[in-house]
């Protein structure tokens, strides 16, 4: 069969989608307490704004363009719109079945989400206060007529649309503008009130003199992708601020209504905003911004109808205090977020207090809005010692607290690098250079993950410490291909993209597939859509090579295709943590395990600065395989994808042991951390080695 075959290849975007389902269908699972399962209603809304925001708006531009660009499964654009707009409309029905169950869940937990109407008159009175002294001054009534014309609308902007009649039975149009800093939900004991229901109820006093006819509340979408021409850019941080600008002018490419919005309120607002009939979604009985449920969700009052909050440990060795010590006398591998990130951010702020310091260099992707990492490259920077910083500025939907970091970084005599043209720096490094009794000695940080400590309490990463000489001496030829002229660049122990992890993952793929039935890889990644990576995969299984894909979302390859894919599953794990890293395995190979920023997309490693990483110490990689094995044998947390493209959900077999891969490692750690903290430390690193060997054996 031709692997280029149209018919082995899953689209992207309805992969995607698949992905979405996978994260809805945690609602469904009722030994979940509900404010746990409303979580994953608020992370289902956020994922679609995304998902509009990029996909479909590039989808819709290409479309309108007359560009019948296709990809592997050569789904044309209007093809892909098409099937996008039919599978959410279908998925909206189990969206607001699954938000009813869940609501009627909390109202016996004495925590409600009702509008103003339904409110009993003391609530009411207080809410009406409310209104009148922290609304009624900020909120914008917008009249539309001749001389009042309709408003520039920013992207995701929420507010009502409203028909009115003045005293001479005139009929007139116009909206209410709610501003993003008023909170989504009124909070009033534990009911919760969506503001628009208190908006809607006070129509009279922000129109004087008219009377409301019909309101509906109404949220638009627009494509927030940002077209940068680099090679054109004299001032590139200038550049970046002018296309944040932009974000909210691109195309509106959604509107979403309530589901008795009024005829004419909905053909009013849409001759003003052009949207295509398959892109208006109607909502009957959930609230508008599905992202805000967060508001619900982090009420701190309601912890207890969550899951129990786990604490990340600090084991042997960073569990002292100075970090640098560690490093010189082991290798070491944190798994976050069982095991703590603390020991990242005190690899950064030790370097910045430390006098034996000489420099610090490190790659920003996504950092957060309070980074004590940010915060300590600055007082390294003002206290003389050499910072160098890549900020990507590229890095989408944080662009904007990039640049204020970035400024901050320059401010204090920071080096700061915007990024390389025509290319993003997604790689995750940090490297610190010190002089110790008279040696100049370097130690280094690698990861899955991104450097942002709140991320990294629910997203599942690897962070790898190392004083190896090879990886150091890469590591410096690296941050001066970030900061100098290099038209080609290669490292020798670290493999970077776009023009070794892409040959490397090939190589890898043709060796192991080399041994047959008694070939085994597993590649554990974020998403998987790279045609040669893909092709490979195929020849591999073809040879008899067993192949255990882990991806938890986007999957373009068709696994269970007989004669081409019958050797390769496809496991998805959705749970509690956000499962992020990127790990390479290959039973034949010398190491045999690679960790990476690269996931397996044309983006990561054709278009973007990635590393990935070797792991030579055998107990090292050999723990993270036993992490692979155990999600594997997932029997609560897993999904198999079939040769249809759909996902089925992996449950225990009549007296199998449940395993929750998620919780079984917080147990994990748990031990470990008791365990060591009751040994005296003298016995030393060989024996927390030992005993985190047996007790993941154990788990």
């Amino acid at each position: 069969m031709d692997l280029k075959d149209p018919s082995l290849y899953i689209n992207r975007e309805l992969s995607w989608l698949q992905f979405n389902t996978r994260v809805l269908a945690q609602t469904r699972k009722g030994e979940l307490p509900p404010l746990e399962r409303l979580k994953f209603i608020a992370i289902y809304g956020t994922n679609l704004d995304e998902f509009y925001m990029v996909r479909v708006a590039g989808l819709i531009s290409l479309y309108k363009a007359g560009i019948q660009e296709t990809g592997p499964d050569r789904l044309t654009p209007a093809e892909q719109l098409a099937a996008i707009r039919e599978y959410l409309h279908t998925e909206k029905q189990e969206l607001e079945t699954r938000y009813n169950t869940i609501t009627a869940e909390l109202e016996n937990e004495g925590v409600r989400i009702r509008p103003f109407a339904e409110l009993d008159p003391s609530l009411q009175e207080k809410l009406r206060e409310i209104f009148y002294e922290e609304i009624y001054p900020v909120i914008i009534p917008i009249a539309i007529d001749a001389t009042h014309p309709f408003p520039h609308l920013n992207n995701l902007s929420f507010g009502l649309a409203v028909k009115l009649q003045d005293r001479e039975g005139n009929i007139k149009h116009g909206l209410v503008r709610i501003p993003r800093l008023l909170p989504r939900f009124l909070k009033a004991d534990h009911t919760f009130v969506p503001i628009e229901s208190l908006v809607e109820h006070f129509i009279g006093d922000l129109f004087p003199g008219y009377s409301e006819i019909a309101s509906t509340p109404f949220r638009v979408t627009r494509n927030a992708d940002l077209a940068i021409e680099e090679e054109e850019a004299d001032d590139f941080l200038e550049m970046m601020e002018e296309g944040l600008r932009s974000r909210n002018k691109g195309q509106i490419v959604r509107l979403e209504l309530t589901g008795d919005a009024d005829a004419d309120l909905v053909e009013f607002l849409n001759s003003h905003l052009h949207v295509e009939t398959g892109d208006i979604y109607y909502y009957r009985s959930i609230p508008l911004n599905l992202g805000a449920l967060w508001q619900i969700v982090g009420e701190k009052s309601l912890a207890h109808l969550l899951l129990p909050g786990y604490t990340p440990k600090t084991l042997p060795p960073f569990d002292k205090e100075e970090i640098f010590s560690a490093i010189e006398q082991q290798d070491s591998l944190l798994y976050h977020p069982y095991e703590s990130f603390e020991p990242v951010v005190k690899f950064i702020q030790q370097a910045a207090a430390d006098p034996e310091t000489l420099a610090i260099r490190m790659t920003l992707y996504r950092v957060g809005t309070k980074s004590p990492i940010v915060k300590a490259l600055i007082d390294a920077a003002q206290d003389g010692k050499q910072v160098t910083v890549l900020v990507e500025l590229k890095a989408r939907f944080d662009e904007e607290n990039n640049l204020r970091w970035a400024k901050r970084l320059e401010e204090a005599g920071a080096h700061v690098v915007y990024g390389i043209p025509g290319l993003k720096v997604h790689a995750k490094i940090a490297q610190v250079l010190k002089r110790r009794n008279g040696q100049l000695k370097s130690y280094l940080h690698l990861a899955t993950g991104n450097y942002n400590p709140g991320t990294a309490k629910i997203y599942t990463d690897i962070s790898y410490f190392t004083a190896r000489k090879d990886f150091n001496s890469d590591a410096t030829r690296f941050f001066h291909f970030l900061t100098g002229f290099s038209a080609y660049a290669k490292l020798q122990a670290l493999y970077m993209s776009p023009l070794q992890i892409k040959q490397k993952l090939l190589k890898l793929i043709e060796q192991e597939a080399a041994h047959g039935s008694e070939g085994h890889m597993i590649l554990k990644a974020n998403s998987l859509a790279h045609p040669e990576i893909i092709r490979a995969l195929y020849k591999a299984s073809q040879k008899g090579c067993k192949i255990d894909l882990i991806i938890r979302g986007i999957c373009c390859l068709r696994p269970g295709v007989a004669g081409v894919s019958d050797n390769i599953t496809v496991s998805s794990i959705i749970g509690k943590y956000l499962e992020h890293p990127r790990i390479y395995w290959f039973k034949h190979d010398e190491p045999g395990c690679y960790i990476s920023s690269a996931d397996l997309m044309p983006r990561n490693l054709d278009r973007r600065i990635e590393l990935m990483t070797p792991i030579f110490e055998e107990n090292l990689a050999e723990r993270i395989e036993q992490i692979l094995s155990l999600q594997l044998a997932d029997n609560q947390l897993r999904w198999i994808l079939q040769s249809d493209g759909n996902y089925a959900e992996v449950r225990p077999r009549e007296g199998e042991r449940p395993v929750n891969s998620q919780e079984l490692l917080e147990k994990y750690v748990n031990k470990l951390y008791d365990r060591t903290r009751k040994h005296d430390s003298s016995k030393g690193s060989n024996y927390v080695k030992r005993l985190a060997e047996k007790l993941l054996k154990e788990s």
